[in-house]
């Protein structure tokens, strides 16, 4: 993919009780992906971060610590950094996709998803995105308990579709 990505955004919400939540997805790829390329986070203001080396760049990864729906908070250190909307890729759940699906696309709606909202609020709507289909509950009423709660049965392809989203983040990259 030819666009020149200098930031990675993970979206998900600090705290244990939150980690293998469905709407932690965004974390746990970044935190696989930094792991991968042997580098650790550092905690800087209301965010962790990270500098990878890939394919001769360096790419700040992000997670912000502000939880959720304040996500778009972690935008004004980007921006003093001069990462444009256009220069960022964000890594977040996605409710209107089946559990496992990936999809990769710029700009958009945040489509009800309170971190997207919180970013787009920020900075717009023209950044990349990975978005992690997650599934959707019967009733609309369960969608925050459902985002909220572990992956159960999908257990067994966790690892294996994060180990999917690395490659998409890293097909950014490709020369």
């Amino acid at each position: 993919m030819k666009t020149e990505i200098k930031a990675i955004i993970g979206l998900g919400n600090p705290g244990a009780q939150y980690r293998f939540n469905r709407h932690n997805i965004g974390f746990l790829v970044v935190d696989a992906f930094v792991d991968q390329c042997g580098e650790n986070w550092a905690l800087k203001d209301s965010m962790q971060c990270a500098t990878v080396h890939i394919n001769g760049l360096s790419v700040l990864v992000v997670k912000p610590q502000t939880f959720m729906n304040s996500s778009g908070k972690v935008i004004s250190f980007l921006q003093k950094k001069g990462i444009k909307p256009e220069n960022m890729l964000v890594v977040h759940d996605e409710l209107e996709k089946k559990f496992g699906t990936l999809a990769v696309r710029k700009g958009g709606s945040h489509r009800g998803h309170n971190g997207l909202r919180s970013l787009i609020e920020a900075c717009g709507q023209e950044f990349w995105r990975l978005r992690f289909g997650i599934g959707r509950p019967d009733n609309k009423e369960d969608v925050s308990t459902y985002v909220l709660s572990n992956f159960q049965e999908e257990n067994a392809d966790i690892n294996r579709l994060i180990d999917e989203a690395i490659v998409m983040i890293e097909n950014f990259f490709e020369e």
